[in-house]
C-alpha cells in the first residue's frame, strides 16, 4: 500500500498548529493540575504515610498521576478534534481528500501522541523539581505512553463521531475514565484493598496501564507486565479496526 505522506504531514501540520493555539489548555491546564497532586502527595499526606514497596508515596503515586493525565490528554484530543471538525464541515475537506481511511486514523493519532508525549514530559520536569523523577526502563515507559495514548485517542475519535453535542463529549470521561483511573491504582495498591474486591482492579484495563508505567519508572509491579502489554495492545487493535470501519461506513462523518 502507497502512503500519501504528503496528505498525511498536511493533516498532522495543520492540527497541531490548531493545537498550539491553545497552550493553556492543552498543556498548561494539565501541568497546573499535576503540579497540585505532586504537591498535596509531596509534601502534605506523603510525610504522613509509610513507603510502599520501599519507594516514597510520592514516588509511587507519580505514575499514577502521569497516567491519569496522559489517559484525559489523548481522549479530549482526539474526541474534541473529531467532534469540531464535523460540527464545522471541515471534515469534509478531509473526506474529498486522496486520503485513506487509515491515514485518516494516523494523522488524528499522531496528534495525540504529540499532545501527550508534551504533557508527560512537562509533569516529569515537575516532579524533578520534588526529586521523584526516576526511569528505570526507557524502552517501557515509551511503549505505555505511546499505546496508552493510542488507545484513548482511538476511543476519543469513537466518541467524536458519536456525539452529538459538547456535553456528549464528556458523558465517558466523566462515568467511566476518571472513577476506573482512580480504581486502578493510581493512589494505592491492591494489597490496601479488602480481599473481596480485589478482583475488580485485576479486571480493571486501566490497572494494567498504571502498572505498567509504574514499574517502568520506579520498577514496582503488581501484576504480569508481559500479560498487561498484552491485553493492551489487543485492545488497541481492536479499536483500530472498530474505527476503521466506523470511518468506511460514513458513521458521523456523511450526515
Amino acid at each position: 500500500m502507497i502512503v500519501n505522506w504528503i496528505g498525511l504531514w498536511t493533516i498532522i501540520r495543520r492540527e497541531i498548529s490548531r493545537l498550539m493555539r491553545v497552550p493553556v489548555q492543552a498543556f498548561v491546564a494539565p501541568w497546573v493540575s499535576a503540579l497540585l497532586f505532586i504537591f498535596i502527595f509531596g509534601s502534605v499526606v506523603g510525610p504522613r504515610i509509610a513507603s510502599i514497596g520501599g519507594h516514597r508515596y510520592l514516588e509511587f503515586v507519580l505514575p499514577g498521576i502521569l497516567m491519569l493525565n496522559i489517559i484525559n490528554a489523548a481522549f479530549l484530543q482526539a474526541s474534541t478534534q473529531v467532534y469540531f471538525q464535523r460540527f464545522m464541515r471541515s471534515v469534509e475537506e478531509v473526506l474529498v481528500a486522496p486520503l485513506s481511511y487509515a491515514e485518516m486514523i494516523a494523522g488524528t493519532l499522531v496528534t495525540v501522541v504529540f499532545r501527550t508525549v508534551g504533557t508527560a514530559l512537562g509533569i516529569l520536569v515537575i516532579a524533578a523539581l520534588f526529586g521523584v523523577t526516576h526511569v528505570d526502563a526507557i524502552g517501557e515507559f515509551l511503549f505505555w505512553v505511546v499505546i496508552v495514548s493510542a488507545i484513548f485517542g482511538l476511543i476519543g475519535i469513537v466518541i467524536g463521531l458519536w456525539a452529538k453535542s459538547f456535553e456528549q463529549l464528556t458523558v465517558l470521561n466523566i462515568f467511566f475514565i476518571t472513577p476506573l483511573s482512580f480504581v486502578g491504582g493510581v493512589f494505592n495498591t491492591v494489597d490496601m484493598l479488602p480481599p473481596g474486591v480485589r478482583w475488580l482492579a485485576y479486571g480493571n484495563p486501566f490497572f494494567y496501564f498504571i502498572n505498567g508505567l509504574r514499574h517502568s519508572m520506579i520498577g514496582f509491579g503488581e501484576a504480569s507486565e508481559p500479560l498487561g502489554a498484552v491485553i493492551s495492545l489487543v485492545l488497541l487493535a481492536a479499536l483500530a479496526v472498530a474505527v476503521w470501519r466506523l470511518f468506511s461506513k460514513g458513521y458521523g462523518l456523511r450526515e
